[in-house]
């Protein structure tokens, strides 16, 4: 009975350190993907969905300048032409 007792003793222990050591690979593998993911972020040079929209407006406030320019452009070209 008391070798019993011992193997029981002695397999409960191996599990507790083999679910000690599972838990500190999990834990190292999800930092190392932590990381490696943050480094492939950096790399596409990702920006927020904040930054984004406010280079959306930048750009079609521009887009609307840039019509308005060419509206004008064009206006002054007929007005030459009728002139001439």
């Amino acid at each position: 009975m008391e070798k019993y007792n011992n193997l029981l003793n002695n397999i409960a222990e191996l599990i507790e350190k083999s679910l000690f050591a599972s838990k500190d690979v999990k834990n190292t593998v999800d930092k190392s993907l932590k990381l490696k993911k943050d480094i492939i972020l950096n790399k596409l040079n990702l920006i927020s969905r904040e930054e984004f929209e406010v280079q959306k407006k930048i750009i079609e406030k521009l887009y609307k300048d840039l019509k308005k320019l060419k509206n004008k452009k064009a206006k002054k070209k007929t007005i030459k032409v009728k002139k001439s």
